[in-house]
């Protein structure tokens, strides 16, 4: 495994981390811009990269600003609007061919800074604010992904459970906001937020090529022009655990198929020493082939469609998804959570602990292969405060027993119950 460190510094209040290699043919470029989930600020915040990816002061026109990226060796441009923990992330990407498999005038790591720096801080406008245009086109795209939820009832469950489960909380925001308040966002308005937004967002930029942490310094130095007074830190989230009775919470849709959801609280997160048993834990119940809720709900019983657990070490939450026959709900419920007193009771068998190692092992190893999963697990550092390295998190993941992953899942509380279901009970 390749043991390079990033390289970091800080200019003009954004975070930057270099990793410097000579191991890919482009530069890898991810700059993060992390708020707290707010409900006031989410749908806002979320429009925003939609906007800014529709022109610059030097590409006002769409069309202007793709014939650029051509101009630049058909570099790469995306964004995505997500959530880690209770911080809403907006992420920009650019992946650009190395300067020396090309014959250009201009370094094209530089022409990739000018134009992403142009992109973040200097958007195409009209009378001192977004274009009318711009913000209309937009305001429709974010409306039809937020409506489009629905139709994707494996999505749409996983997001209703998770609204129940954080009812008080920021986290059961949707990361693209609120389709009620996409209406009354103006150009005016939303050039406010934005201007806001770049000088209250944690900023992190990444760098990955053959390139030096001076040379970035100078770059950024040079084409991010942010008048920001702080350099504000992420806060690890703090997990809540009250003992609360577990609730349920059945909905009823036009569908053929239920889908069975399970959200669990655990205080382990990503920071914490234990992670590495979490990982194991969830592995082992449900999140490879080998997975006690895919043999034992989905094939031994043949109960559900799919059965698949999923770890947030941002959040501290474990979630079971399952698609299941409306009228097998008690037997499959029964049956999940059998799985999670089995681990709770220890019952891991040694070929369950080293097939989930492997898949762990294997995960890590191949991330080394893509410079933008480099990016995102080094990430984790800068939300958790916890500088864990690939390497070291292997090595703790191989030294796991068996009796950390049953400590491990003693943490593990079960706290909401979400069935989608077609029938109403009579």
């Amino acid at each position: 495994m390749n043991k390079t460190r990033f390289e970091r510094g800080t200019v003009g209040h954004i975070r930057l981390h270099v990793l410097p290699t000579n191991r890919f043919k482009t530069f890898a470029i991810s700059l993060y811009a992390g708020l707290p989930l707010q409900e006031q600020t989410v749908t806002a915040t979320a429009l925003t990269p939609f906007v800014l990816r529709r022109g610059t002061e030097s590409y006002p026109e769409t069309t202007q600003f793709r014939e650029q990226l051509e101009h630049m060796y058909g570099a790469g441009f995306g964004f995505d609007v997500y959530k880690r923990g209770n911080y809403q992330m907006v992420q920009f990407r650019m992946d650009t061919i190395n300067d020396s498999f090309v014959k250009s005038n201009d370094s094209l790591l530089g022409q990739s800074f000018a134009f992403l720096g142009e992109v973040v801080t200097k958007p195409a406008k009209e009378n001192g604010v977004f274009r009318t245009a711009y913000v209309n086109s937009e305001r429709e795209s974010v409306r039809k992904k937020l409506e489009g939820i629905i139709n994707d009832k494996i999505r749409y469950a996983a997001e209703r459970c998770t609204e129940e489960m954080f009812k008080d909380d920021p986290y059961r925001l949707h990361p693209l906001g609120e389709r009620s308040e996409l209406d009354d966002i103006t150009p005016e308005s939303l050039y406010a937020s934005y201007q806001s937004w770049l000088q209250q967002a944690h900023l992190d930029l990444y760098v990955v090529g053959d390139t030096t942490l001076a040379e970035v310094e100078e770059l950024v130095a040079k084409h991010f022009s942010l008048n920001r007074s702080t350099t504000p830190a992420y806060k690890p989230e703090q997990v809540d655990l009250r003992g609360k009775e577990v609730q349920t919470v059945k909905e009823v849709l036009d569908v053929n198929q239920g889908k069975l959801n399970l959200g669990l609280r655990t205080p382990i997160t990503y920071g914490d020493d234990r992670y590495a048993s979490l990982l194991l834990y969830n592995g082992i119940l449900g999140s490879y082939p080998h997975s006690k809720l895919f043999l034992n709900v989905r094939e031994k019983e043949s109960l559900a469609y799919y059965a698949a657990s999923r770890y947030d070490g941002h959040k501290g939450i474990v979630s079971i998804q399952s698609g299941i026959e409306i009228a097998n709900y008690e037997k499959a419920l029964r049956i999940i959570e059998a799985q999670l007193d089995s681990m709770r009771a220890g019952e891991i068998s040694e070929l369950e602990m080293s097939q989930t190692k492997a898949m762990i092992r294997n995960s890590l190893l191949e991330m080394q292969d893509s410079a933008f999963d480099m990016i995102a697990y080094d990430f984790n550092r800068v939300l958790s405060g916890k500088d864990r390295s690939a390497e070291e998190l292997l090595q703790q993941v191989e030294q796991v027993q068996p009796k950390d992953v049953v400590a491990a899942a003693e943490t593990v509380q079960l706290d909401t119950i979400y069935f989608l279901t077609g029938q109403k009970e009579g």
